[in-house]
């Protein structure tokens, strides 16, 4: 463990002193009916955090202590999402280090503390889910503000990246949508001055955010992190199973990856590459909850995780 990691005071160019904090933050994900969720701490808007402590085992340890002691949520799967340092991140005049992990777990039911609470990522960016088709924020606000500001530039050569990067990002003019690309269309977003974090940092004179719910200093960005970590992984690493209950029906699968992803994959392609995968197993029982005509159920063939920890297990996004 360096000295960085255990934040503590070190001397800098010509004897001044400067003051690096660790701070560990997580994104945690469960799913609701229709949506994945993100725990917050509702009175500032913001993921859960704390210091990282010489009395800490590790940093996870660390995590899962900060966690648990401010929304009662216990961690399952967590994994080391990306460490933030920019200088001015968090408006202070000390430097903070954020370690972030990305976590998921299912919603516990024991309880409802009153620092716990569980809200769709879609709420914090609407613009992302394209399951009903391109959402409307997108084209009746996004796209005449991304136009705007790009042509308020007098350099053509600026204008023209400008246009460029927002067609890429959010698929404008005939262009490919990539569910991926959730971290850079906020961060396009905040240098456009959209968003209200960018408002509160001076980047704007007038209030333009567009709507999605703001959150304190840079979270929202460290929760687009996740997001953009998240959809990507779906497609190589079996990880959608530990939002999953004990045994699911394939549907249930299927809405649970298009709601990660945000758009609606084929159902036979679908199927027809989660049995290839080998990634579930037959029950051998059923269920009617579905309506209609009774569903298979199935458990996740946990023997993939030692057949395919080298080769990889692609759980695959077709297009819809």
């Amino acid at each position: 463990m360096d000295d960085r990691a255990k934040g503590i005071r070190k001397s800098g160019a010509g004897g001044k002193a400067n003051d690096v904090n660790a701070d560990l933050i997580a994104v945690v994900v469960a799913m609701d009916s229709s949506a994945p969720c993100v725990l917050t701490i509702p009175q500032a808007n913001a993921l859960p955090s704390g210091p990282f402590e010489l009395a800490h085992r590790s940093l996870q340890s660390g995590l899962r202590g900060w966690v648990e002691q401010q929304t009662g949520q216990p961690l399952g799967y967590i994994e080391q999402l990306y460490t933030f340092a920019d200088r001015d991140r968090v408006g202070a005049d000390d430097r903070v280090v954020s370690i972030s992990y990305l976590a998921l777990t299912h919603q516990d039911e024991a309880g409802d503390p009153a620092g716990r609470h569980w809200g769709s990522w879609y709420d914090y960016f609407p613009w992302e889910d394209h399951r009903s088709g391109t959402p409307a924020v997108v084209l009746d606000e996004l796209r005449p503000r991304l136009m705007e500001w790009a042509d308020g530039t007098d350099d053509g050569t600026t204008r023209l990246d400008r246009r460029r990067r927002a067609a890429i990002a959010f698929g404008f003019d005939d262009r490919h949508w990539n569910e991926e690309l959730a971290l850079q269309r906020y961060e396009l977003l905040y240098e456009a001055a959209l968003v209200e974090e960018a408002i509160r940092a001076g980047h704007s004179a007038a209030p333009t955010s567009v709507s999605g719910r703001s959150m304190i200093a840079d979270h929202r960005r460290i929760l687009a992190t996740g997001i953009a970590r998240l959809r990507s992984k779906i497609k190589y690493r079996p990880v959608v199973f530990e939002l999953m209950p004990p045994v699911f029906t394939l549907l249930q699968l299927q809405r649970t990856v298009e709601a990660l992803a945000g758009r609606l994959v084929r159902k036979p392609n679908f199927r027809r590459l989660i049995e290839q995968q080998e990634l579930v197993e037959e029950t051998g029982e059923t269920t009617a909850e579905t309506g209609g005509r009774p569903a298979q159920l199935y458990r996740f063939r946990h023997a993939v995780l030692d057949e395919r920890v080298i080769a990889g297990t692609k759980l695959p996004l077709s297009r819809a």
